[in-house]
């Protein structure tokens, strides 16, 4: 976790936060926080997708909630302050869901409430909200989220593709019946078990890790090959 992104200036570029919490600094991809739920849920992409967007709700509310009160919770108690802060927020998440997607919630089942030990929520509390600001906080959380969200959605599609021939199945649970047009299956394949299994689960993790290692090197040296071509200031 870079230095700079945990003291903000005012008039931080928001951009470069967004960059750190979708490719740099990814839940998954870069921090290799979340992986219980990470291979648990993944099996589809509808499910990856739920589980994503539960988790980015607690995590820009609770950026913002933390934000809010660091200057009145002493340091002697801000750790079980914020537990407690989070825990009432995925409270909230799991019961909206049960109401309102519970098709999707019986998928999930424990993994909603396993939403509070998620090492990320209380890791940016604790790195980012509580020495900035609430619209940095906000901010900060909103991009690891939608970085953790794209991870989740990507690998399930993947392990879904591989492993039942299917693309965003059962889409309609969470996104409403207008989104059914985005449930695919491909005629004539059965799929392969292994891809929707755990071992499937980390092979596919360790390919895509390898990927954005990958693109990372050749960025750079993309990078440092412009840099020696610059000509030299007067």
């Amino acid at each position: 976790m870079s230095d700079a992104l945990n003291e903000v200036p005012a008039g931080e570029n928001y951009g470069r936060i967004m960059k750190d919490g979708l490719w740099e600094n990814n839940v998954v991809f870069a921090q290799m926080l979340a992986l219980c739920p990470t291979m648990a849920v993944t099996t589809s992409g509808t499910n990856g997708l739920g589980m994503g967007l539960a988790t980015t709700a607690v995590l820009v509310v609770s950026n913002i909630l933390v934000s809010m009160i660091r200057h009145t919770v002493s340091s002697q108690v801000r750790i079980p302050v914020f537990v407690v802060l989070i825990a009432t927020l995925v409270t909230v998440v799991d019961m909206a869901m049960n109401a309102w997607m519970h098709d999707l919630y019986k998928v999930l089942g424990l993994f909603i409430a396993l939403i509070v030990v998620n090492c990320a929520i209380l890791g940016r509390a604790e790195a980012f909200a509580v020495k900035n600001g609430v619209v940095a906080s906000a901010v900060d959380g909103l991009a690891m989220g939608l970085g953790f969200t794209g991870a989740l959605t990507f690998i399930g599609l993947i392990r879904e593709f591989l492993g039942s021939g299917t693309l965003f199945a059962q889409a309609s649970n969470l996104l409403g019946p207008s989104f059914a047009f985005l449930e695919m299956k491909l005629p004539g394949y059965g799929g392969a078990l292994l891809m929707i299994l755990p071992p499937g689960g980390f092979a596919i993790l360790g390919f895509l890790l390898a990927g954005k290692r990958v693109m990372e090197n050749r960025m750079a040296e993309k990078a440092a090959a412009a840099g020696d071509g610059a000509p030299l200031a007067a």
